[in-house]
């Protein structure tokens, strides 16, 4: 009682109530701008946290990149440009959500239930920190590489054109993943003399280009650019107690798996999102209704993404090992601040880790009101001329990817990938499965080719491990579901006509 009595008397400080208010901010305008994710918000932040006390120092990182996740679906609905790779798996839903004139209802739900699924993330983190930790453990390279492509698969299930151009745009991108050097072989594979092309294609510039730019090169090709509504909005959180009752089922699953991806080292917020969206149109009772505006998917993937964002924490806080991008920079803060990572924490230092846990609560609960805030601030792009608006996307995806790798050569590749986004949606192949592949390529690779050498080329331990065996049957239903989904139409046509 004591400990917690003090982590309260921390946060009251004045100095970390201006950090946490201010990062805030920062996190929401970030992560609301195309091309600057939560990760890079974070990084930022590094600089400053050096003249700030332990405990203002994490909670800038904390509330940063809370505000950062939800503010990516503001961009993502109103112009169908995620604001971070963790809003990409729902752009779609929101932005059918606004053509519909219910802007305020897919931004309501991204708050309200980004909110909800960071404060549920927080009490997993406080009550299941050891036992999480210990399943993470437990994963070995042989349960990473069906992780990922269980993830890979999620691309068939999301997309709404045919799983055989989702397969092809996923393995598009695990194509572009292949490029550079960062592989075991440590080889330059093509790169075609190219020096800038050795450290890879990053997703963040192929994000920007497939979703932004091609939406830009759309509203130029069309002879009337869609309109978007121009009204002002109404309550943004009017009808989400009745979606909360309504799916209340879809937003505890996203819950349970934004925590439990969360958990495991290098998964993160992007993946939960991608797979609870696939989870929530595959266990939909209208799954037909997935991709015209329907907010059951947002319920799900908005709960996950900020679950996962907090139980990221578990295996950072124990053991040190980053459960995602944003977690590896926190656990340097706290390295620098001496908050060592480790067991040793939560017993000489427990009031310091019950200021984290108010901290992730704070942030969750502000995040509402300073949600609604930024929602009607952004809602001014809904009154400005088509006109006017994309030079400003285009400029802003230019900053945003220079600022990635601090060269121009970052901004060239924008520029391509929005003339690949611009074809593969003309011809019917989902972007967002080249995106997909793209960023679980390298994961992929390389727990594959590690679980080979520890096996001496032997493929059985794949599938010998409890767990291991449990994903790759997961992953083999994600693959032959549509097979199987075929095989039986056909089959109960057959029967019907006979």
């Amino acid at each position: 009682m004591e400990a917690l009595l003090e982590g309260f008397r921390l946060v009251m400080a004045t100095d970390v109530l201006i950090a946490i208010f201010a990062s805030a901010i920062y996190g929401l305008v970030v992560g609301s701008l195309p091309g600057l994710s939560a990760t890079m918000a974070t990084a930022l932040l590094v600089p400053v946290t050096f003249w700030l006390s332990p405990i203002a120092a994490i909670a800038t990182i904390i509330t940063a990149s809370a505000m950062a996740i939800f503010s990516g679906d503001i961009p993502g609905a109103l112009l169908r440009i995620p604001g971070t790779p963790a809003s990409a798996a729902y752009t779609d839903e929101a932005y059918a959500l606004t053509r519909k004139g219910q802007a305020e209802l897919a931004l309501g739900a991204g708050l309200w239930f980004s909110a909800i699924g960071g404060i549920v993330g927080t009490i997993s983190l406080m009550l299941l920190a050891p036992a999480l930790a210990e399943i993470a453990l437990s994963f070995s390279t042989y349960e990473y590489f069906w992780l990922a492509l269980l993830g890979l698969m999620c691309a068939t299930l999301v997309a709404r054109s045919s799983p055989i151009k989702a397969i092809a745009s996923m393995l598009l991108g695990l194509l572009i993943a292949c490029i550079g050097m960062e592989n075991p072989a440590g080889t330059p594979r093509f790169t075609f003399g190219i020096p800038d092309l050795l450290g890879g294609i990053e997703p963040i510039p192929a994000l920007v280009g497939v979703f932004a730019v091609s939406e830009v090169m759309r509203a130029m090709a069309e002879a009337e650019p869609p309109k978007l509504p121009r009204r002002k909005f109404g309550s943004i959180l009017a009808n989400q107690w009745a979606l909360t009752k309504k799916y209340q089922w879809p937003m505890w699953r996203g819950n349970f798996v934004g925590i439990i991806i969360g958990v495991l080292p290098g998964a993160g917020a992007d993946m939960a999102a991608w797979v609870s969206y696939a989870m929530s149109k595959k266990f939909s009772k209208e799954p037909e209704k997935f991709g015209t505006g329907h907010p059951e998917g947002l319920v799900e993937a908005g709960s996950s993404n900020n679950a996962s964002l907090a139980s990221g924490w578990v295996p950072s806080l124990l053991f040190g090992i980053p459960g995602d991008t944003i977690t590896a920079i926190a656990i340097g803060v706290l390295y620098m601040k001496g908050l060592n990572p480790g067991p040793t924490l939560f017993t000489e230092r427990a009031s310091s880790m019950y200021a984290l846990y108010i901290i992730f609560i704070m942030a969750n609960i502000i995040m509402i009101p300073l949600g609604i805030l930024m929602i009607r601030a952004a809602s001014t792009v809904l009154r400005a001329p088509r006109s006017a608006v994309m030079p400003v996307i285009l400029l802003l995806c230019a900053v945003g990817a220079f600022a990635t790798g601090n060269n121009l050569f970052a901004v060239l590749l924008v520029a391509l990938f929005g003339v690949l986004g611009f074809v593969m949606e003309k011809n019917g192949y989902p972007v967002a499965a080249l995106v997909l592949g793209i960023v679980m390529g390298s994961m992929l690779e390389q727990s594959f080719v590690t679980s080979l050498i520890k096996s001496d080329g032997d493929v059985l331990p794949f599938f010998e491990r409890p767990v291991s065996s449990f994903l790759a049957a997961l992953t083999f239903s994600a693959l032959l579901w549509p097979l199987f989904a075929w095989a039986w139409m056909r089959l109960s046509r057959r029967r019907a006509s006979a």
